[in-house]
């Protein structure tokens, strides 16, 4: 391709040579600066005059745009309601959880009056002028309000946090207060010792020795020497020793104030101070000692003072007496 340039002032004519690739690529400038200069006067020029409301061609460019910005409104406003009613059913869900809280907060024994915060916004409320002391029952479905706005949302997003960090908080206090009755409840001496009926239970009886009526301090459980004898709860050796009438004695310590004694073994496998669990093997069955034949003489002591070891081991305890 060949441009001719020619002028009347000038001797000779000027010709351009151009090929075809050389056009292409001119073209393709052409069309890429267009496009940046008229995307530039979009921006600039009909943007600005449709924020600014320019007389006449703020109306244009919303004519123009009205389509895209009817579209964009609705997306909105359908996201908005999606995201309405997914709030409502995390309260929903927030109110079942705050109300299942304070039902097993109960059956662990904590206070209600533990779970609510000390300042605030309840006690002003409750004090307000034309309210009760006592607060009314409220309940029943959440239904979001059509057009909720994104910083009504927002707003009920934050009270939903707080209510599942309240919640989280209420429940780590349960589980702690679960957790201190499970390791009481590790203490209670509540594990048969031997596995077998009980020959003498606690109470006056007639002394196998010397006939007469005397109390019976604890539990008799028969078995053939070296059966194993089981800690009934988690403690500490308190003292391993022999005694005239208990024999071979090994006493546990459970803590406030609570003893249990094993009378009577053959063996011992625990030592003063350590450390034993439940349904431990602490001691063999024996005849040692104050006794007529191999059983175990079981004893609970609470303060010093023995009590009925039946009262503390789970189950019923067979009892029968042995002639």
């Amino acid at each position: 391709m060949q441009i001719l340039i020619t002028h009347g002032s000038m001797a000779r004519t000027r010709v351009l040579h151009f090929r075809r690739w050389q056009l292409a690529l001119g073209a393709l400038v052409a069309a890429v600066v267009l496009m940046l200069t008229s995307g530039g006067v979009y921006h600039y020029f009909f943007l600005r005059a449709a924020r600014e409301g320019w007389p006449v061609v703020s109306q244009l460019v919303r004519w123009v745009v009205r389509e895209d910005l009817a579209q964009r409104e609705r997306y909105m406003r359908e996201n908005l309601d999606a995201m309405a009613q997914k709030v409502g059913e995390m309260q929903a869900r927030l109110v079942t959880l705050q109300v299942m809280g304070e039902r097993v907060s109960s059956l662990a024994g904590v206070k209600p009056q533990d779970l609510k915060p000390a300042a605030g916004s309840a006690s002003a409320a409750a004090s307000a002028p034309g309210r009760s002391s006592m607060t009314s029952g409220r309940g029943g479905p959440f239904r979001p309000v059509p057009g909720s706005t994104l910083d009504e949302l927002s707003k009920s997003l934050a009270h939903i946090d707080e209510g599942v960090a309240l919640s989280t908080d209420i429940f780590t206090l349960i589980e702690s207060r679960l957790l201190e009755s499970r390791l009481q409840a590790l203490l209670v001496p509540s594990s048969r010792p031997v596995d077998g009926p009980v020959g003498s239970s606690f109470g006056f009886r007639y002394d196998p020795f010397n006939g007469r009526q005397a109390l019976h301090t604890g539990l008799d459980f028969p078995a053939e020497p070296g059966t194993p004898v089981m800690a009934a709860a988690g403690g500490v050796v308190q003292a391993v020793e022999w005694h005239p009438e208990y024999g071979q004695l090994l006493s546990l310590d459970h803590g406030n104030g609570l003893v249990t004694r094993y009378a009577h073994v053959s063996r011992v496998f625990v030592a003063a101070g350590d450390l034993v669990r439940r349904q431990q093997k602490v001691a063999e069955v024996g005849n040692t000692g104050r006794s007529t034949g191999p059983h175990l003489h079981f004893e609970v002591l609470v303060q010093g003072v023995p009590q009925n070891p039946a009262r503390f081991l789970a189950g019923p305890v067979a009892t029968r007496v042995l002639n």
